[in-house]
């Protein structure tokens, strides 16, 4: 993921339509009927689905096939590469878990200039593979027209090439061929009835989408509400951006069209829509192939926040098993690559580019989403083994502060680490910490952010207690009083579900990473 380059600025007059335009809403049935009917999608891919982009910028990350282990116990059947790494392929075989695949940007050179270089690389990473390993699609480069622009001229060799090696192997019809793009691509994008592409590149652009269309292959496109809202402050409403409801006087109403828009994400797919139908193109379907909320920043990025990476992905994901579609194409609701699976913690600065993931390297959770009417999607709920620790490597003097804290505003109960009690020992400040913390994340319902203290802290699914020392949330039995701890808590995620009615949310646990605001900070 580009950190530059994300989004185009958001023109003020757009919004100046939400609090003076009606309810009135208009079908638009007309100009979109034709592309549920013209688009071209492959057999697997007709439901929408969210997937998950896995980069490997990780300390400790699983190995191949716990990763896959991982990936089937949450029940995600869809993931992204940014490579063809061989052992992953290979772990991947004969599940059911769809998988695009990458040529990183610095091979283009080789692949967009010789054909025999391109008919190798779809022998090495595809046909060694498929279809035992369901590759579903293939994307070349990544941002490359806004982070690589001296690449550009490569880009359509190298996905033509590809594709004239898939048809090769009699495999162009199970694989489509298609590269990412930064939403930035698109200029005028509000309201989403004036988008249209950066005539920059509509030399490569026109052909490229010919190309889509004649394969059946999607437009790739990486959209981030969250640099929408970071380069709109003021003027763009948080809520649009997090997918939350909204009175009818803050919805984005398009002037044009009478559209009205609920969410950020929408509009950017419809302006997508739009800039290709300015381009005489109209049967190639949006796949968002990167969106996502980093929940850690620095000072600048303040909305960088466990709560509000918690609440954009939790309700992405229901929005697109919602099914609604968007406001110009009700019939088409867009898959979705939710960026990313785990924190990046190798990544280079700012301190967001680290915190995108929901899972930290070790399938551990960031943070607890919460996905209400998503079936068997991340099925696995884990909240009632979640606990709360002190992260290693911490110095003592911090923990000392944040445990101070617990056990005083937090009123956590820390009567089990005083002298003679049966979690004194080890007597230090680390394990007392540990204590304190999860009485306090436990106490609190393991809430989304009650697990943070500064950042000292972490979510652990392996049950800290240790002798006659047993934690809050343990079902172990202590040997002092041979009763169980906790018995009674509350149900998995009664206390923290987002629920957006009185109806039967259903609240999953998956992992993501820490920076909530509490008392103590």
């Amino acid at each position: 993921m580009a950190v530059s380059n994300m989004v185009p600025t958001v023109p003020v007059l757009f919004f100046f339509f939400f609090f003076f335009y009606t309810l009135l809403l208009i079908s638009g049935a007309a100009s979109s009927s034709s592309l549920s009917h013209n688009v071209k999608v492959q057999e697997q891919d007709k439901d929408p689905f969210v997937g998950f982009n896995i980069g490997t910028d990780v300390t400790n990350l699983l190995s191949p096939t716990q990763l896959v282990k991982f990936l089937q116990t949450q029940k995600v059947n869809h993931v992204r590469l940014y490579d063809a790494d061989p052992e992953l392929l290979k772990a991947l075989a004969k599940t059911k878990i769809r998988v695009i695949i990458s040529v990183p940007n610095n091979q283009l050179l080789a692949i967009g200039s010789s054909n025999s270089t391109a008919a190798s690389w779809i022998g090495r990473n595809v046909v060694a593979y498929y279809p035992e390993t369901l590759i579903t699609a293939i994307s070349v480069g990544d941002e490359v027209l806004t982070t690589v622009p001296s690449s550009a001229p490569l880009l359509l060799p190298a996905i033509e090439s590809l594709y004239n090696a898939l048809v090769a192997s009699n495999l162009h019809t199970q694989i489509k061929v298609s590269t990412p793009h930064a939403a930035s691509i698109m200029l005028d994008t509000f309201p989403p009835s004036q988008a249209y592409f950066n005539q920059t590149w509509h030399s490569i652009m026109l052909p490229l989408l010919q190309f889509l269309s004649k394969t059946g292959s999607p437009l790739m496109m990486n959209l981030y509400p969250y640099y929408v809202y970071m380069q709109n402050k003021g003027v763009v409403p948080l809520d649009n951006c997090l997918f939350e409801p909204l009175t009818p006087t803050k919805e984005m109403v398009d002037p044009n069209t009478l559209l009205h828009y609920t969410n950020v994400l929408d509009a950017m797919v419809d302006s997508a829509y739009v800039s290709m139908k300015n381009l005489n193109v109209t049967d190639v379907v949006v796949l968002v192939t990167e969106s996502g909320w980093p929940s850690r920043g620095d000072s600048k990025e303040p909305y960088a926040t466990i709560d509000n990476a918690d609440t954009y992905n939790s309700n992405l994901i229901k929005h697109i098993f919602d099914r609604s579609g968007t406001p110009l194409h009700p019939e088409m609701t867009p898959s979705v690559y939710i960026y990313e699976l785990f924190n990046e913690d190798l990544r280079s600065p700012p301190i967001s580019e680290a915190s995108w993931g929901l899972f930290y390297g070790n399938s551990t959770p960031v943070y607890l989403l919460h996905v209400s009417g998503s079936g068997t999607f991340l099925a696995n709920d884990t909240t009632n083994q979640t606990y709360c620790i002190a992260m290693d490597g911490v110095d003592a003097k911090t923990l000392q502060a944040a445990l101070d804290w617990s056990c005083g505003p937090g009123r956590a109960n820390c009567s089990e680490i005083q002298p003679g009690e049966s979690c004194y020992q080890p007597n230090n400040v680390k394990g007392h910490a540990s204590f304190a913390f999860n009485s306090y994340y436990q106490k609190e319902g393991r809430a989304s952010g009650s697990c943070d203290f500064k950042g000292v802290a972490m979510i652990t699914t392996t049950d800290p207690s240790h002798g006659s020392c047993i934690f809050p949330g343990s079902k172990k039995v202590g040997n002092r009083t041979q009763t169980v701890v906790n018995s009674t808590q509350v149900a998995a995620g009664e206390a923290t579900s987002r629920s957006l009615s009185s109806g039967f949310y259903v609240s999953i646990m998956i992992l993501v990473t820490s920076s909530m605001l509490l008392p103590f900070w």
